[in-house]
């Protein structure tokens, strides 16, 4: 499989009034082609940020402190601004959050395509062209063409979602992301939604998905490789069903006895939470971030961060319980 995501030493924030937040701390992470890779972790750990450095979206505040982004070979900071623009939707492209909003509601999806279209490409296809292939995309993914001459009001809510990734991916990126593509849709939709991921990946209508969630049980569905995001960095990259049934950082095995799941074995035990809250990243804890909030909390843990190791075969774990 060739590699298709090589994220290096990723670090970056935000430029605020009080100082500078880092909401992404010396990540790494690999995709290869055909692979479908989760990131999870609680609200406000990093995961969209990441998202954003992986593909050279640093509009400001955001901005990138150091590492690298190598998307199908293509070092994406060797790239000025505006050649990054160019790659996006024909080389790396992403389903944001509440993407069901990002459709213009005042043009038709046809017209919305259009404009896409005319902005990637110094001389665009003719519009018979862009029509044929939205047509075909559609099809592809279930949604009746006749959706494109509506306007986003007449769509429902999975059409809508629906013709975002339709969008996104009418140029055959070699890279998709989906940032919490179905937390606004009910379980049936997410169905459907999450089958159309995992097609596109299948069909290498594009090569590789990053999935990113605060939900564990989605990610299981359609993952083939998870990484654990707490408060900006990395703390364990591994299989997913390793993960699901033997996780190794402590945080990681907090967030699965977290989840509520429909089995009646595990229906009858109590949920656990996890104690305490995420640090302020403005002035994070010294040693590992999660210390504080961690029961197996050692002294070496509060004084020197762990870094992320491989401990057993394509297992990766930031903590000294495995690294000592």
């Amino acid at each position: 499989m060739s590699l298709v995501l090589e994220a290096r030493h990723i670090e970056g924030g935000y430029n605020l009034g009080a100082g500078f937040l880092k909401a992404v701390d010396n990540c790494d992470l690999y995709a290869y082609e055909g692979e479908i890779v989760g990131v999870a972790g609680e609200s406000g750990c990093g995961k969209s940020t990441l998202a954003k450095l992986i593909m050279g979206f640093t509009k400001p505040p955001l901005k990138l402190v150091g590492g690298k982004s190598i998307v199908d070979g293509i070092d994406i900071y060797g790239l000025s601004w505006k050649e990054r623009r160019s790659l996006w939707g024909k080389v790396v492209t992403m389903i944001p959050q509440a993407s069901m909003n990002a459709l213009n509601p005042t043009k038709r999806i046809r017209d919305i395509i259009f404009d896409v279209v005319k902005e990637k490409f110094p001389i665009p296809p003719s519009k018979s062209e862009v029509l044929d292939m939205a047509k075909k995309r559609f099809e592809e993914i279930g949604l009746d063409p006749v959706a494109l001459s509506m306007y986003p009001i007449e769509l429902s809510g999975g059409m809508k979602q629906r013709a975002v990734i339709a969008v996104s991916t009418l140029l055959n990126p070699s890279f998709l992301i989906a940032d919490e593509p179905t937390s606004a849709l009910d379980v049936s939709t997410q169905k459907l939604l999450l089958e159309l991921l995992y097609t596109l990946v299948r069909k290498k209508i594009v090569k590789t998905l990053i999935f990113i969630s605060h939900d564990i049980v989605t990610l299981r569905q359609i993952c083939d490789k998870m990484c654990i995001m707490y408060a900006g960095e990395i703390l364990e990259i591994s299989d997913t069903e390793a993960i699901m049934n033997r996780p190794l950082h402590p945080y990681t095995k907090g967030l699965m006895e977290s989840v509520i799941s429909l089995s009646p074995s595990i229906r009858k035990t109590t949920l656990k939470g996890i104690p305490g809250a995420p640090p302020n990243l403005l002035n994070p804890p010294s040693g590992c971030r999660f210390h504080p909030r961690c029961p197996y909390a050692m002294p070496v843990c509060r004084k020197k961060e762990p870094s992320l190791r491989e401990v057993e075969e394509g297992r990766f774990v930031a903590c000294w319980l495995h690294l000592r």
